[in-house]
């Protein structure tokens, strides 16, 4: 890493940690007063876009979005990968009002946590991943039926660029149990913003919104179902993004 490139990098920190500290605690005394959409406006959409601003002038990271016609008027799940915090701000921005699901701990950060809970976020305790699971069926389900996008992260957490995490049924469960579809994506952030360490490359992230998936019937064979399609799914567009080693013909082939 160069000297310029780092100084860029660390200016980019320096003005993201000192944005979100003024915008929460400003947040914290302006949002109660907002109704719910105004306030995630407010708090989220122009926020995460000023982040964003900050990626593209520093880190010169930019976004090229495939699939936007797929996006279905009514808020749904989304099921995206998990490579960065990159995409947590992009999608925060481009689907509002957007809910997802985070660890309990973080509301109790002042200001940022505080600003948070008024987002309506499913806090969950990942020491109790059953009770997470139920929590999550159901604030989701009262969420998506007031008409508020729901993102989950079905690999759980931050994979690696290159490699692809096994998606939990969580996010197909409540979809199928809401009577949605649940609305995949794909990307290759990773590639340029890495899971691990400071660093930052360049480029154009790439960014693919598939078409709607719908749950062939009800139950766990059908949520089971939807699942793994939308996992095969997000697999073969990494593969086609070039974030996944091309698939052999033998690995093509289904086993005998």
């Amino acid at each position: 890493m160069s000297i310029l490139q780092a100084i860029r990098i660390f200016l980019f920190y320096l003005l993201l940690g000192t944005s979100a500290l003024l915008w929460c605690s400003l947040s914290f005394f302006i949002a109660p007063f907002l109704s719910f959409r105004a306030r995630y406006r407010f708090i989220n959409v122009y926020w995460c876009r000023f982040a964003l601003v900050l990626v593209r002038v520093f880190l010169n990271i930019k976004v090229k979005v495939t699939g936007a016609e797929n996006i279905p008027k009514q808020p749904c799940v989304i099921l995206s990968n998990h490579q960065s915090t990159w995409e947590t701000f992009f999608l925060s921005a481009y689907f509002q009002p957007l809910s997802q699901v985070l660890k309990r701990e973080l509301l109790y950060v002042p200001f940022f946590g505080w600003a948070m809970a008024m987002l309506r976020p499913i806090a969950i305790d990942r020491d109790n991943p059953k009770a997470a699971l139920k929590q999550v069926a159901a604030k989701g389900d009262r969420l998506l039926k007031d008409g508020v996008w729901v993102l989950i992260f079905p690999e759980g957490t931050r994979v690696p660029f290159g490699k692809v995490g096994k998606f939990s049924r969580g996010g197909t469960a409540l979809a199928v149990n809401a009577e949605l579809p649940v609305l995949p994506i794909a990307h290759n952030a990773g590639k340029y913003w890495p899971k691990e360490g400071w660093g930052k490359r360049a480029g154009t992230i790439e960014v693919v919104i598939g078409a709607p998936m719908y749950a062939e019937g009800t139950g766990p064979r059908a949520i089971a179902e939807l699942n793994d399609r939308a996992a095969a799914w997000n697999e073969q567009t990494q593969r086609a993004l070039g974030s996944l080693p091309a698939q052999t013909p033998s690995e093509s082939q289904p086993a005998a």
